[in-house]
This record gives C-alpha cells, sequence and structure tokens, in this order.
C-alpha cells in the first residue's frame, strides 16, 4: 500500500461528527478525522505488514494514521528509540492504548518498557506503561507469573495518581 493512498483513503472516511463523538470521550480531536477502528483495522488486514509505511503514517500527525501505523508496523523492526519517540508523542489515550495493544505489546522489550514507562511523569507515556501491562497480561502467553508479580509493587507505587487517563491505567493493569 502506498502512503498517499492510505491517506487519501483514510480522508475519504473522515466523518467530522464522529470527531465530536469522539471528543466527548476523551479523544484529543486535533488532527482527529473520525475513521473508526474497525475501519482501521480493515486498511490494515488489506495492506499487512509495512514498517516504512508505518513510519509515514506515524510522521503524518493525523490521529488515525498513528493508529493505523501501530497496526501495520512490524514489531521486530521496531526499534527501542522508535519506541520512545512514539510514546513521547501520545497526545489520546485511544492511540496509547492502541499502540501497546497492537504493537508495543509484541517486541522483545515490552516488560521492560512497561516497567520504564510507568515510572515517567508525563501522563500518556505514564499510561503507556501500564496499558502495556493490561496488555501483556492478556497477550503475553509465554510469560511466567513472577513477570506479572514484578508489576505489582508498580501498580501500588502509582495508584495515587490522579490524573484520570493514568488512574484508569492502573486499575486496567491491575485487574
Amino acid at each position: 500500500m502506498r502512503y498517499s493512498d492510505v491517506i487519501g483513503r483514510l480522508k475519504a472516511l473522515a466523518s467530522p461528527r464522529d470527531v465530536e463523538g469522539m471528543a466527548r470521550f476523551g479523544i484529543n480531536a486535533r488532527n482527529t478525522l473520525g475513521v473508526s477502528i474497525p475501519e482501521l483495522r480493515k486498511i490494515a488486514k488489506e495492506g499487512g505488514t509495512d514498517h516504512a509505511l508505518a513510519l509515514r503514517l506515524w510522521d503524518s500527525g493525523v490521529h488515525e494514521a498513528r493508529i493505523l501505523a501501530g497496526m501495520v508496523a512490524d514489531p521486530a523492526s521496531l526499534t527501542e528509540d522508535q519506541m520512545d519517540r512514539w510514546v513521547r508523542d501520545f497526545d489520546s489515550w485511544d492511540v496509547c492504548d492502541q499502540c501497546c495493544s497492537n504493537l508495543f505489546v509484541e517486541t522483545r522489550v515490552a516488560h521492560a518498557k512497561a516497567v520504564e514507562w510507568s515510572g515517567r511523569d508525563e501522563e500518556f507515556v505514564k499510561r503507556a506503561g501500564f496499558a502495556l501491562m493490561a496488555a501483556l497480561a492478556v497477550h503475553d502467553k509465554q510469560a511466567t507469573d513472577d513477570a506479572f508479580v514484578r508489576f505489582l509493587p508498580i501498580i501500588r507505587r502509582e495508584a495515587g495518581d490522579e490524573r484520570n487517563f493514568v488512574k484508569k491505567a492502573v486499575s486496567w493493569a491491575l485487574r
């Protein structure tokens, strides 16, 4: 799939009414088109894994393009530097959660990044740490119990963070 074709398709699917609805759920409406997750999954499935495309989609700054980037990126090609750059770019809980659940969870450094990011101050970086813990609990069937027990003191430590997006992610990781 070509970058210009994907961006054109996203723009064709844009729904200003859906952007308004997304904003009511705390999703950042800046650079947002209002394309649904099922539509993004359909595009991702059609295109398959394409790391170069994912990097371009991320750099576009378009909300849905960033979610799609997390769906088409190759976890084996994703570097720690790229992960750290993307996590610093998070500006909405849905982009954070989708990247953690679709991409970061599949990397060899997922457990380490969950611990690292959960100790950071930036709201969406910290959320990413806990969203990644939750995603690992669902998806990492090879991990031992000890890998998850290691998260419990971190969850306890950050349970008092009053920021809504962090608080919800901490709760999610615990559950």
